[in-house]
């Protein structure tokens, strides 16, 4: 079995390598989602269904996999647990309940917003290193990995982010009602420090599902960065039992 993690924005898959450590082991993949540390692959389509695609593409030569995703990583990571491929054992993730009345955050209306949008990434990708740094950091990304990875941050991620949250205006209802579908033991991560995360709303997905949930409540939207062996430990207890 491998456990694939798939991270957010806007990160890379570095922000993997605590929890990484923290699974000794595990057969560990950090997949890096185009775009994300890297040119845009030519005729790639930075929408949320053309990263859900690369994503089943990705895990598809594999035999069985434990999926780990975080921020729109977890958004991704339900949405290919929904096709219900045979080699996906399990999920975790930190996303909330989608359905009609699923809102984002006012972040996210930025860069949905036209105009908006596109002046928030010429402005992120175009700033100096040490404005990047300093946005990670205010997200929730510990200082010494925010410097580490500031520098990508540039104006393919910014790209890839405008077209991802674009395409996700109406999520909710466009992939809500497939995540019944999922029949997969999962893990729902309520953060309790994470800005971004109605906790009551990752509750009710954990309740939908029926998965477990586990409360970090000092750790924020960077939970496997803050708090990687309780995660470490949480996983490795609900992977066991699947035979790992």
């Amino acid at each position: 079995m491998t456990a694939v993690l798939v991270h957010g924005v806007p990160v890379t898959s570095a922000v993997w390598q605590r929890l990484g450590r923290c699974l000794a082991g595990t057969d560990v993949v950090p997949v890096r989602l185009p775009g994300f540390g890297g040119e845009l692959p030519p005729g790639f389509e930075p929408t949320m269904d053309g990263y859900a695609a690369w994503l089943a593409t990705s895990i598809s030569h594999l035999d069985e996999v434990d999926l780990v995703g975080q921020d729109w990583g977890g958004l991704l990571v339900l949405r290919v647990a929904s096709a219900a491929p045979s080699n996906v054992r399990s999920w975790v993730v930190d996303s909330p309940d989608l359905d009609a009345g699923f809102a984002w955050h006012p972040g996210a209306i930025r860069w949905q917003t036209p105009g908006q949008g596109e002046q928030l990434a010429r402005w992120i990708g175009g700033s100096p290193l040490d404005r990047r740094v300093e946005l990670l950091a205010t997200a929730g990304v510990p200082l010494d990995v925010a410097v580490s990875l500031a520098p990508a941050i540039d104006d393919a991620m910014t790209t890839a982010m405008l077209g991802l949250y674009r395409s996700a205006t109406d999520i909710g209802t466009a992939w809500g009602p497939d995540l019944d579908r999922i029949t997969a033991p999962g893990v729902c991560v309520v953060a309790g420090r994470d800005p971004f995360r109605e906790p009551e709303r990752v509750r009710r997905l954990a309740d939908r599902l029926a998965a477990r949930l586990l409360e970090l409540p000092g750790a924020g939207h960077f939970w496997m960065l803050d708090e990687p062996e309780a995660v470490g430990r949480a996983l490795t207890g609900f992977w066991g039992p699947l035979g790992r």
